[in-house]
């Protein structure tokens, strides 16, 4: 995957198991290879978000995520340059895949959401691209990226 541009072909919503327990609640689980196209070497989760808030709002030179919405709801606006698309997350056992190079933007979300990131690396400053221009350009040079 390293130096391929993605597009939002890349970008789908997986179903994750779901079992479902008589009285104590459901479990959902993720497997690398059966549900992740990567290893997890980072997890983190957003929560406390304000009504109207935005998160994110950059792309990944190398990353890529699986974001679950563990709890209530929120929109991922999923960019690749030249076409945007909107996918609403509202389950816990449906995952967004979001490979490297897509601009994603993270939206409405519900009081008492909580949103988890599963992490294909561990958190580096340098594999982020925070400003939309250079973004753009780079999906625009013909040269692999990385």
């Amino acid at each position: 995957m390293k130096g391929r541009k993605t597009g939002l072909s890349d970008c789908e919503i997986t179903s994750l198991p779901k079992i479902v327990g008589d009285r104590q609640g459901s479990l959902t689980y993720i497997y690398r290879g059966e549900h992740l196209p990567f290893g997890i070497k980072r997890l983190y989760y957003l929560y406390d978000v304000p009504g109207g808030a935005e998160r994110a709002g950059h792309a990944h030179k190398e990353l890529q995520q699986l974001i679950v919405s563990v709890s209530g709801s929120f929109d991922v606006v999923l960019d690749d340059g030249r076409k945007k698309k909107k996918c609403h997350l509202s389950r816990p056992y449906y995952g967004l895949y979001v490979p490297r190079m897509i601009w994603r933007e993270i939206i409405n979300f519900s009081s008492g959401s909580v949103c988890l990131a599963l992490a294909s690396l561990p958190y580096d400053e340098s594999d982020y691209i925070r400003d939309y221009q250079e973004f753009l350009n780079l999906r625009r040079d013909p040269r692999p990226i990385g």
